[in-house]
C-alpha cells in the first residue's frame, strides 16, 4: 500500500479533545496486551461522529464517539453503531472488527466504542495519479462497489439478530415525516422552507418496495479499498437501520456527481464519479434494478426524497455551526448548499 494513499489523522481539535489516560485505564481492562498511553491523533474527515486513531507501540485501534453541542434525537447512537458491525462480521466481512464498547460516559463524557484500524485507501473527491487507473478498471471497482450495496440488501437480518434495528413497513412514509420534521426543527432564518417539496414528497409516496439492512450512508468516502481495489470495508455505520432499499439507492446517488452535472454541484463533488469508466447514475440505476428485480419505473420521487434528506443532514450540521455547538469551520458555507437543493428538488420535479 501506497502510504501517500492512506488517510492520516492530524492534531486533535481543542473542542474534541479528552482524556486519553482515562480512555486508556478503561480500555485495558477490556483488551489485553495494550502497553503504555497511546498516541491520540484526529481524523479531520467526517462531518457526524468524531474520529480518532490511537497509536499504541505496537496496534492501531480507533476510536468513534459523538459530536458536541445540538444534535438531533435520534443520532449518534454509538451503541447502535457498534451493534450493527458486531451482528454483521460473521456475514458480511466488509465491516471493521469491533473491540470494545463503552457506555460509561464519565470516562469521555460522551459513550464511544473503539475498532481495528482498517489499513487500505479511501477515494476522495480524485483519483490519485498514483494509482494509474483506466476507465475499465475504474468500471469494475464502481461496479464491485454497487455489488456490496446488493449483497448488503440480501442479509438475512433475522440470522444476524439485528430484526429489531427498524420498525417494520411503513418506512417510506415514516422517512419523509422524520426528515420533513427533522427539517423544520433545524431550519435557520438564511435557508428556504423546503414546504413545497415536502407537500409534494408526502403526495407522491410509494408503498416499501422492500424491508433490508441498509447502510444508510452509502458512498466512495465510506468504503476502504485494498491493494488490488477491492472493498476492504466499509465505514460510517451510524445511520444503519431496517429500511426500503430504494430510499437507500436514492439517498446514495445523490451524492454521485457526473460529468454532465452542473459547475455548482460540480464543486461539491466528493467522490471521483465522474471520470470516464464510473457509471452515471441512470447506468446505476438500470444495474440495481437488474441485479435484485426491483421496479425503478417511480425514480423521480426516490430522486427528490435523496436531495431533500441531503439538505436535512447538512442543515443539521449547519446549525450546530450556527448555534455554537461546533467551531468547525468546514459548516459555516453550508447554508448556502441548502438553498441549492430545493433548487435541485424541484427541478425535479418539475416545478
Amino acid at each position: 500500500m501506497k502510504e501517500e494513499l492512506i488517510d492520516t489523522a492530524g492534531a486533535v481539535r481543542d473542542e474534541d479533545a479528552f482524556d486519553v489516560a482515562a480512555v486508556h485505564d478503561w480500555l485495558s481492562k477490556q483488551v489485553t496486551g495494550l502497553v503504555g498511553t497511546p498516541i491520540v491523533r484526529q481524523f479531520p474527515g467526517g462531518a457526524s461522529n468524531l474520529t480518532y486513531q490511537l497509536s499504541y507501540p505496537h496496534r492501531e485501534l480507533i476510536l468513534r464517539r459523538p459530536p458536541g453541542g445540538h444534535r438531533a434525537a435520534s443520532a449518534h447512537d454509538m451503541h447502535r453503531e457498534f451493534r450493527v458491525q458486531s451482528g454483521l462480521k460473521p456475514v458480511f466481512p466488509y465491516v471493521p472488527t469491533m473491540v470494545a464498547f463503552c457506555a460509561d460516559e464519565s470516562v469521555i463524557g460522551s459513550d464511544f466504542y473503539v475498532m481495528e484500524k482498517l489499513e487500505g485507501f479511501i477515494l476522495r473527491r480524485d483519483i490519485p495519479a498514483e494509482l494509474e487507473l483506466g476507465p475499465a478498471a475504474l468500471r469494475g471497482l464502481c461496479i464491485d462497489m454497487i455489488d456490496k450495496l446488493i449483497e448488503l440488501h440480501q442479509v438475512d437480518v433475522e440470522a444476524v439478530g439485528l430484526t429489531d434495528l427498524g420498525k417494520g413497513s411503513g418506512y417510506v412514509r415514516r422517512q419523509i415525516e422524520g426528515w420533513s420534521d427533522r427539517y423544520r426543527k433545524a431550519r435557520t432564518e438564511n435557508v428556504p422552507d423546503f414546504e413545497e417539496v415536502m407537500a409534494w414528497l408526502s403526495a407522491n409516496q410509494p408503498d416499501d418496495v422492500g424491508i433490508c439492512l441498509i447502510h444508510n450512508d452509502y458512498r466512495f468516502d465510506n468504503i476502504v479499498f485494498d491493494d488490488d481495489l477491492d472493498v476492504l470495508g466499509i465505514l460510517d455505520w451510524e445511520m444503519a437501520t431496517l429500511g426500503d432499499p430504494l430510499m437507500e439507492l436514492g439517498a446514495t446517488l445523490t451524492y454521485w456527481v457526473q460529468a454532465d452535472d452542473d459547475d455548482f454541484i460540480q464543486q461539491l463533488r466528493r467522490q471521483p464519479t465522474h471520470v470516464p469508466g464510473m457509471l452515471t447514475r441512470a447506468e446505476i440505476i438500470d444495474y440495481y434494478s437488474r441485479a435484485t428485480g426491483l421496479p425503478v419505473d417511480n425514480w423521480t420521487f426516490y430522486e427528490v426524497y435523496g436531495i431533500f434528506r441531503l439538505a436535512g443532514i447538512i442543515q443539521q450540521l449547519y446549525r450546530r455551526f450556527h448555534d455554537g455547538g461546533t467551531h468547525n469551520p468546514v459548516f459555516k458555507d453550508y447554508w448556502m448548499f441548502v438553498g441549492y437543493l430545493e433548487w435541485r428538488c424541484k427541478e425535479a420535479m418539475g416545478a
